[in-house]
């Protein structure tokens, strides 16, 4: 499949891959990076010694990457969470793969983030120089159609993901949904999406089909951004999605209700005391079926390339993404702007893809009917 040339008209520069001496965005205050301290001293003793114990081909491959550039392909437009946890990350991984290439953001938002997941085997060099991140959507879609997915997922080549995607869905103050019961009653809920593989078009079909909530996905906005903008004029009701990118000033002055948390695990990100969604379901097989379509929020926000790319410079960016995401300057920005941390390496998100692959039929079946 070829890139169409308003695709490539979509790609916007963003940072430069130097390794930080400093940040050009204003940084916002968030909370103490204390409780990153424990998880990242444990992932730093492992991932240290797995870099020591082969130090031969990070030294064949820093030539190549010397005076390179590697482009950092967000599936999503500028200014929502894929998109921001890109910007903090990519000096970061410049300064952890041998050869310091110059690692730049460009964005290619489409089809919900299939656009950019297609890009890295249509136009896009196969030779290590294209990592792309994208919407976890495009996951939940390839695990419950995989005979009519256009890209098979697991022959990527993963480096890992930053974060799990603790996803939770909201609602303007004020618009008459407030508790869990508002979402069974006669008015429909309207919540924004970007596109037809989204995560957030897959939690609204989650919600309809699954828990026979009363709502309904608007989608084919190019952002999060917009979706926002949208739900402040009043033309949605809410979204479903992470706490990045969302406003932070929506959680200070109280503008939105958090209704329910989407994935089983707590964290900080979402507010105390919102129930899970599986808390509402009735079978043990209705919570099979959300343990598929939640899979994609445990993979959260994958960095993925071609899998034509050669083997041994995946194992160098598998190396350098997972040192860079442990990196304590990294770790102490993504507290300061109140981005949650929780490396997934690549070969745990292999693992996680192999468990999909092996569903009951059944249960992926009805994942299936539920986000079609």
């Amino acid at each position: 499949m070829r890139t169409t040339e308003n695709q490539r008209e979509a790609f916007s520069t963003g940072n430069r891959g130097t390794h930080p001496t400093g940040e050009r965005t204003m940084e916002r205050r968030g909370r103490a990076p204390h409780r990153f301290w424990r998880s990242w001293r444990r992932e730093t003793l492992a991932i240290t010694a797995s870099l020591l114990c082969c130090p031969g081909s990070a030294e064949a491959q820093s030539n190549f990457y010397a005076n390179k550039t590697v482009s950092l392909v967000v599936g999503a437009s500028v200014g929502g969470g894929y998109d921001v946890y890109a910007r903090a990350f990519a000096p970061f991984l410049s300064a952890h793969i041998p050869g310091k290439p110059n690692v730049i953001v460009r964005n290619l938002p489409g089809a919900g983030g299939l656009a950019s997941v297609l890009h890295l085997d249509a136009g896009a060099p196969k030779d290590g120089t294209v990592i792309t991140t994208f919407n976890s959507g495009v996951l939940t879609n390839s695990f419950a159609n995989p005979d009519q997915f256009k890209v098979d997922l697991r022959g990527l080549a993963w480096l890992g993901s930053l974060n799990r995607s603790f996803r939770f869905c909201y609602f303007w103050r004020g618009r008459g949904f407030s508790t869990w019961a508002d979402l069974h009653g006669s008015r429909e809920a309207a919540l924004g999406s970007i596109g037809v593989n989204s995560a957030a078009n897959n939690d609204v079909a989650l919600l309809k089909h699954l828990l026979k909530a009363n709502v309904r996905a608007v989608s084919g906005y190019p952002g999060r951004s917009e979706v926002h903008l949208a739900i402040e004029r009043g033309e949605l009701d809410g979204e479903c999605g992470s706490k990045e990118g969302i406003p932070e000033n929506w959680f200070k002055e109280n503008k939105i209700d958090v209704l329910v948390r989407l994935l089983e695990a707590r964290s900080p990100e979402v507010p105390e005391g919102v129930p899970w969604v599986g808390e509402f379901l009735k079978t043990s097989e209705d919570l099979e079926v959300l343990r598929v379509l939640s899979t994609a929020m445990e993979l959260g926000r994958p960095y993925v390339m071609s899998g034509q790319v050669p083997a041994d410079r995946v194992a160098i960016l598998q190396d350098a993404f997972a040192a860079a995401a442990v990196d304590k300057q990294f770790v102490e920005l993504a507290s300061r702007r109140n981005l949650d941390l929780s490396l997934v390496t690549g070969k745990e998100a292999q693992q996680l893809l192999t468990r999909v692959a092996t569903t009951p039929k059944r249960v992926v079946d009805r994942a299936r009917d539920i986000i079609k």
